[in-house]
């Protein structure tokens, strides 16, 4: 039986092709000469090894074996409590080496191939985090694209708010002037911004600019930071979002003709309007409906487009009380309430909530809303009649 098990590699000869030139070789006739009882011996010592014969060296031997074809890696999302840095200009494989280190993954290996198989891993970036020890390598990759997870002074840019508002912002943090920003911005392919984004189908013409597309997060602002490179940072997080959502191929292919460029100008003005992320779906769903519906002026009639105006143009915003008639319909202001279709660009920087409203609002005829509770939900309505009875309760209950 041992004779049949030769474990042995022989050499073929040399004249033989086609061949790999080292080959497993199972004999069945036994041979006479010394060399091949050395190698039934040498068979035999490693069965004996391999069958347990030497205890825990065996199993450390076939242990070693299995990591070549099974990753090692942890269940779960470990436990306890520990901080890792990562350096600048770590590659996946020095990330994973300081997580081996720490204890955080179990493999190197386990770590990259989590890594790439999540898009958004290109998104971690140097600096300390707080993980916990023996993590899954998905579970460590998720755990350090929160950034809820990474030690920093970072910034926080809420979500709606303008660029002329991030601006200043960002260079209150960095002390780079509000100049710099808005120089950056004025190119905002060069920023990362796809052309086919400035794509309309409603015929209007193209306005290029970078609102809409400052995601709103929480950023770490490395020490050598540019105004051009914080905006950088910002557009990508931007297209690693609505990639992830396939916020664009929804949108084309579910909106009835709606670009993705319509989609995100409706995604922010839902996040102006909605005092209630509840309703971030339904305002937008009242934003195509005026503008694509059975609306009469087919227009967006919000006082949050008057405002995006005033602002950009260095004027005080104003409340809807002390609007007049001629910030209302301004036939110089591009972003008029009575403006036939969609604005030129978003009015602000929306988040992934009024991003998901817009790409796939709720079923509705609603043309009207209000807000009528100081939680700030709304009521809306189809007719104009129902929305004055909706005011009215907005009335009794002190909200208008």
């Amino acid at each position: 039986m041992i004779d049949d098990l030769d474990l042995g590699f022989d050499e073929p000869e040399r004249g033989e092709k086609g061949r790999h030139r080292r080959s497993f070789v199972r004999k069945r006739d036994g041979g006479s000469s010394s060399g091949g009882r050395g190698k039934t011996f040498l068979a035999l010592l490693m069965a004996l090894l391999l069958l347990g014969g030497i205890g825990g060296g065996a199993f450390y031997g076939f242990d070693r074996i299995q990591n070549y074809f099974v990753t090692p890696d942890y269940d779960g999302a470990g436990s306890g409590e520990i901080t890792v840095e990562i350096k600048n200009g770590a590659l996946l494989a020095d990330m994973a080496d300081a997580l081996v280190a720490a204890d955080v993954v179990k493999s190197q290996k386990a770590f990259i191939e989590a890594a790439e198989a999540n898009s958004r891993s290109k998104n971690i970036q140097p600096g300390t985090y707080k993980l916990r020890k023996q993590m899954s390598g998905a579970s460590a990759v998720t755990a350090m694209l929160d950034l809820k997870n990474k030690i920093v002074n970072g910034l926080t840019i809420p979500e709606g708010r303008t660029s002329m508002n991030i601006y200043k912002l960002l260079s209150d943090k960095t002390k780079i002037p509000v100049k710099d920003f808005q120089t950056a911005a004025k190119d905002p392919e060069a920023l990362g911004v796809p052309d086919w984004w400035f794509k309309r189908s409603d015929g209007k013409k193209v306005v290029k600019s970078v609102e809409g597309f400052l995601y709103p997060d929480t950023y770490e602002i490395p020490p050598k930071a540019t105004a051009e490179s914080i905006l950088k940072l910002m557009v990508d997080n931007f297209l690693s979002v609505t990639g992830e959502m396939k916020f664009a191929d929804r949108v084309q292919r579910e909106r009835g003709g709606v670009s993705p460029y319509e989609a995100l100008i409706v995604a922010s003005l839902a996040q102006a309007e909605a005092g209630n992320k509840d309703d971030l779906g339904k305002v937008a769903r009242v934003a195509y409906n005026r503008v694509y519906g059975e609306f009469p002026c087919n227009c967006l009639e919000m006082d949050v487009t008057v405002n995006y105006y005033l602002e950009s143009t260095g004027q005080r915003t104003k409340s809807s009380k002390e609007m007049t008639a001629a910030d209302m319909d301004n036939p110089k202001n591009p972003y008029n309430r009575k403006l036939r279709g969609l604005v030129p660009t978003p009015i602000n920087n929306p988040g992934k909530q009024a991003l998901e409203g817009a790409m796939a609002p709720p079923v509705g005829k609603w043309l009207y809303f209000v807000a009528i509770d100081k939680q700030g939900h709304s009521a809306f309505a189809e007719t104009y009649e129902e929305q004055k009875r909706n005011e009215a309760k907005a009335k009794e209950a002190g909200i208008i």
